[in-house]
């Protein structure tokens, strides 16, 4: 293990990760972070950009995971927790506006932040700002590490330490993704993807699906400029060098590995478990 974050860990390797949890609806209580420590996933996606805002579940949610993690006396590196923001990446006035909301967060001890309708890079280096501490040129004071340090299972100035954007600090355990997923984000997509300290970003079909005039339902993601803006996205994130998000089935994983994408909404656990095997098998024949 070279990184407690397991979704770090996973990318740092060169993936792929999976994730699990969705946009609405995450049970953030004791008892559900307790459950969630024996997860199949790389990291747990709780969606806050149209689900709840609510700190205190997801403080109890964190504690339960931390405890259950502890409990398993395991090496292997604790899930991930990411959380979708409420706040959209339309300008950096407006993430600084709500810079409020990734230091209550992090606080929480979560271990990443998703940034949709990343329309800017100057909102998305005001975001990866935020998450920075002060002594970093970052805008992220003293008080909430100790919180946070509590849920990692570290001391507090270990935290200090630890608790940066990777990849732009290789020892970093923070990972900031970029859903870009209307036509705005579209034309800028090469800017905001080379943004440093961004580790992931994603198309996200179905707002983009909307942003094109559609309803955003699968039938429409097969549309000529649907697939011409996933393909515009995933050749900024090569050209950046940053991981691409996509989701797959057990039937697709194989081809999206070996085309290169590396982070995964998995439907299910044989989706990760079919692409985990995959992605050994071409390991060990390289």
């Amino acid at each position: 293990m070279t990184h407690l974050n397991r979704a770090v860990d996973g990318l740092a390797r060169g993936g792929p990760i999976f994730y699990t949890g969705g946009h609405t609806g995450a049970e953030l209580t004791f008892e559900a972070g307790q459950a969630a420590a024996g997860t199949w996933a790389d990291y747990i996606n709780v969606g806050m950009e149209h689900g709840t805002f609510d700190l205190p579940g997801l403080d109890q949610f964190m504690h339960g995971l931390a405890d259950a993690h502890r409990a398993r006396q395991t090496t292997e590196p604790m899930p991930a927790v990411i959380v979708e923001l409420p706040v959209e990446g339309a300008s950096a006035e407006i993430v600084r506006a709500n810079a409020w909301q990734a230091r209550q967060l992090l606080a929480r001890g979560v271990h990443g932040l998703m940034l949709c309708h990343a329309e800017s890079p100057e909102a998305v280096a005001a975001l990866v700002e935020a998450m920075r501490f002060s002594f970093r040129d970052g805008r992220r004071g003293a008080g909430g590490h100790v919180s946070a340090a509590d849920i990692w299972g570290v001391s507090p100035q270990e935290y200090l330490e630890l608790a940066d954007p990777w990849p732009l600090n290789p020892d970093g355990e923070l990972l900031l993704g970029l859903k870009i997923e209307n036509r705005r984000a579209l034309e800028r997509a090469e800017e905001t993807t080379r943004v440093p300290g961004v580790a992931f970003a994603e198309w996200g079909p179905a707002d983009m699906s909307m942003s094109f005039g559609y309803r955003g339902v699968p039938a429409d993601f097969s549309r000529p400029e649907l697939v011409a803006a996933r393909e515009r996205v995933f050749a900024a994130c090569r050209a950046a060098g940053i991981a691409f998000l996509e989701g797959a089935t057990p039937e697709t994983v194989e081809g999206k590995i070996d085309a290169g994408v590396r982070v995964f909404n998995a439907a299910d656990e044989e989706t990760a478990r079919c692409g985990r095997a995959f992605a050994a098998r071409a390991d060990g024949a390289s």
